[in-house]
């Protein structure tokens, strides 16, 4: 299981890695920001509450990909702007996370941050999961990339998420964090860059 040292290591990491990329994607960030504000009329950065490390809220930075209107699950696709689909089938949209990282709400590796009702709700030894920061890609994120179509095929998205894909995902992410090494967070950086 993940102990102290490995936690301050892979928050180093972290640090050095945001810290390099950062002067890298400011100015296409930018760019970006500025083509989502003019997509979806609204401004391009879309902030939500999420649970983190230890269960604590914060707001996660995403480029805006939805129309102004009610959205719902397994039928976020069908809210998205034109170039919202775009960013979103990319994981373009995911770039502002950078910022989470950079400020230690986030890891470039570990389990994705779920809105309250979810992480914030667990028990037992599922709670291990909230040891680590919540992170922008992960073994969980990696299987479920296709995650919007899956739920679009469900007769009751909702029910689906919770019952089937929240209880892999806790499972897989449980096993991260038992068995996480230095190795595996680059492994798994490379393999969401490859795929």
């Amino acid at each position: 299981m993940i102990n102290r040292k490995q936690l301050f290591i892979k928050r180093l990491f972290d640090l050095l890695l945001a810290v390099l990329l950062f002067p890298f994607f400011i100015v296409p960030l930018i760019v970006l920001i500025l083509i989502a504000t003019i997509d979806s009329k609204q401004f391009g950065i879309f902030s939500q509450l999420r649970v983190g490390q230890h269960g604590k809220l914060f707001k996660i930075y995403k480029l805006r990909t939805l129309r102004e209107e009610y959205h719902e699950l397994g039928n976020l696709n069908k809210s998205a702007t034109t170039i919202g689909k775009f960013f979103r089938t990319t994981k373009i949209d995911e770039l502002p996370q950078l910022f989470n990282v950079l400020i230690g709400d986030m890891s470039f590796v570990g389990p994705r941050p779920d809105v309250p009702g979810f992480a914030d709700k667990l028990e037992g030894d599922d709670r291990i999961i909230l040891k680590v920061k919540p992170g922008i890609t992960g073994p969980a994120t990696l299987k479920y990339k296709e995650e919007e179509s899956i739920l679009s095929q469900q007769s009751d998205p909702e029910t689906y998420n919770r019952t089937i894909i929240w209880v892999d995902k806790v499972e897989m992410n449980k096993k991260y964090v038992q068995n996480w090494s230095f190795y595996l967070d680059l492994n798994t950086i490379m393999k969401s860059i490859l795929n």
